[in-house]
């Protein structure tokens, strides 16, 4: 954080009034035997006569608490605003700042790598400051992190994406993406393959813990703070739509804590043309949602999200995983018509409702 500080000039008192005592509070003293304009004399003959420069509340102090001894003029001239106080409480903001941008640093520093990686906002800079603010340092910096599911049950194939959040291979997922699956295969960034099984799963978040089998070293997403958000605020998906690995879209986010209403039922987890059914605003999209559903609050991004998408990450500008992608509107599944493919409007869990399901995903829990 920035503090302005707009520095005092030199002032001098209003023509007509005269110059004023050094001492303004000993003039109340009308017994005194001295010329009031003038303090006592001292206990002490100092080597030279004192007089308080720096300029203090009351005006008998330096503006760091060190007295200042200067020549005590023949007659009184004008005063000069002190400048000292100004002068420290820019040190006092400036040393703070350093402060806390330290604590930051250091609390990212000893943070495990076998844990989920998380700031406290979205200020954290996972991105190079070269290419700080760019879609390709987003890109660069995160996109090792997202993975492929295919995952395969009774009514065939499906797939989605995922978010690693710790290096020995925790996945983030949207519960429909594994829901009734007999098998589940991961592929890293890199092309590498893994087995992963269901730790847990939380259909009325649409949330699901995978485990990779015998991986290590994998680079875990860094988890950002979705509250901080705002609309306009500028992001990137990384997915595999329809298959397509490591795809990158990117936008803006066009509205914050949208109602969306997904189905429960895995047996309602798939609407027309492998598209994920929701509902929004009362109306229906791609296909119905069913009988049990469940809502949660939504951040709406116009970034293009198709089919496949969902799982994966949606990251701000400094590389936060903000989101995780969960639904999107297609207009048709009739891939010859005009009205088909992205309209501009996805959703995504929000990651701090990530953030706050992990112990509960992590104890195995399957609802």
């Amino acid at each position: 954080m920035t503090e302005s500080f707009r520095r005092s000039g030199e002032y001098e008192y209003p023509q007509g009034h005269g110059p004023q005592s050094a001492y303004p509070e000993q003039q109340q003293h009308t017994s005194s035997p001295v010329n009031p304009e003038w303090p006592p004399p001292p206990a002490y003959e100092p080597a030279q006569p004192a007089v308080a420069a720096g300029g203090g509340h009351d005006g008998h102090g330096g503006g760091d608490g060190t007295a200042v001894l200067a020549e005590v003029p023949a007659q009184p001239g004008p005063k000069r605003r002190a400048k000292g106080p100004l002068v420290l409480l820019a040190a006092v903001a400036i040393v703070a700042a350093a402060i806390g941008g330290g604590t930051a640093y250091g609390i990212q520093e000893l943070t495990g790598k076998d844990t989920a990686v998380s700031s406290s906002s979205t200020s954290t800079n996972v991105v190079p400051s070269s290419a700080k603010g760019t879609v390709a340092g987003v890109v660069a910096a995160v996109n090792p992190s997202i993975v492929e599911i295919n995952a395969t049950s009774n009514a065939g194939e499906s797939t989605g994406s995922g978010v690693i959040i710790t290096s020995d291979g925790q996945i983030i997922t949207n519960n429909h993406v594994i829901s009734g699956a007999s098998s589940i295969k991961v592929t890293t960034s890199d092309g590498k393959s893994y087995t992963a099984q269901v730790v847990g799963t939380d259909s009325k978040k649409d949330l699901a813990l995978l485990k990779l089998q015998g991986a290590s070293g994998l680079k875990a997403a860094t988890l950002g703070n979705s509250d901080g958000l705002q609309v306009g605020d500028q992001v990137v998906a990384i997915g595999s739509p329809e298959g397509l690995s490591d795809t990158v879209t990117s936008g803006i986010i066009s509205a914050l804590n949208r109602d969306v209403t997904v189905p429960t039922d895995e047996n309602q987890q798939q609407g027309g043309g492998g598209r994920w059914p929701f509902a929004f605003g009362g109306r229906q999209f791609n296909g119905d949602t069913g009988s049990s559903t469940t809502t949660y609050k939504a951040i709406q991004t116009d970034a293009s999200l198709n089919p496949g998408n969902s799982g994966g990450a949606l990251i701000d500008m400094n590389g936060n995983v903000i989101g995780i992608n969960s639904a999107m509107y297609s207009a048709s599944s009739d891939s010859t018509s005009s009205s088909a493919g992205s309209v501009g409007l996805g959703f995504a869990i929000p990651i701090n409702t990530v953030k706050s399901d992990l112990a509960t995903l992590r104890s195995g829990s399957q609802s």
